[in-house]
């Protein structure tokens, strides 16, 4: 209990978001799609609720009593009822579901051209990054998981990374995903992006992130043996911040 409340400080000191034990929510929106998705998420579940309560009690209604309408079992009003609600219900359901997917899919016109900037880069089993568009000499690194043994007090175990991948907040990021060997899938939960690597076809994704914090996610696609040891860390700092970090890394 110990542990999980010196994690639980620490996740909110530092503004980690990342999983945390016996979580049944969402992980807190930092990309505004994510913040639709989860109002979205919200909405259904108040929808089935007032379905399942329905249906629930009608069935018990049902049961309980040993004598029932004969229009509850047989009569044409009742069919059209039940046939026009629940297409109605569908009908609000799907057109926000729609506006999400075209919203996730959709990537703006960056103030950061990731097209040009930055290539992830999915092996077997590490992620790479590639900053091309600032200086002759290309910035990459590649980003492996932290060993259990090499972990530091109030690090996080099959999530931690030696070089963490660094981006400005309240800045549109583009960022083109692919993979070097086999299929494998970009995913961080807090900034609604989960985007398939797919060798040699770099596909487009992008977010805006609002708040400084660091994200944590994962390679969603079973890639082989080593599949779970592919972690992704994504660190939003400020424009200021972020720039003295390229510099630091260019003249390295």
């Amino acid at each position: 209990m110990t542990n999980l409340l010196n994690n639980w400080l620490i996740i909110n000191q530092f503004g980690y978001d990342l999983p945390e034990p016996w979580q049944l929510s969402l992980q807190d929106a930092a990309h505004p799609v994510m913040e639709e998705i989860i109002f979205f998420h919200d909405q259904v579940m108040f929808i089935l609720t007032i379905i399942i309560t329905t249906v629930l009690w009608l069935i018990i209604k049902a049961l309980s009593g040993k004598a029932y309408h004969r229009y509850l079992v047989d009569g044409t009003l009742l069919e059209i009822i039940w046939t026009i609600v629940p297409a109605i219900i569908l009908v609000l359901i799907a057109f926000p579901s729609l506006k999400l997917l075209y919203l996730m899919d959709e990537v703006m016109d960056p103030a950061l051209t990731i097209k040009a900037n930055r290539v992830m880069v999915g092996h077997q089993w590490y992620w790479s990054y590639e900053y091309s568009d600032y200086q002759a000499e290309t910035l990459e690194f590649d980003s492996y998981m932290v060993p259990t043994s090499d972990l530091n007090k109030g690090d996080f175990r099959l999530l931690e990374v030696d070089n963490r991948l660094v981006v400005p907040i309240n800045t549109h990021v583009r960022v083109l995903v692919t993979g070097a060997d086999v299929l494998h899938s970009f995913a961080v939960p807090a900034l609604a992006v989960k985007m398939d690597a797919v060798p040699g076809r770099p596909y487009p994704t992008g977010f805006f992130i609002k708040r400084p914090g660091i994200f944590y996610g994962q390679c969603s696609e079973i890639c082989g043996a080593n599949h779970s040891f592919m972690p992704i860390v994504i660190e939003a700092v400020s424009l200021d911040k972020y720039i003295n970090w390229v510099l630091s890394g260019s003249s390295e």
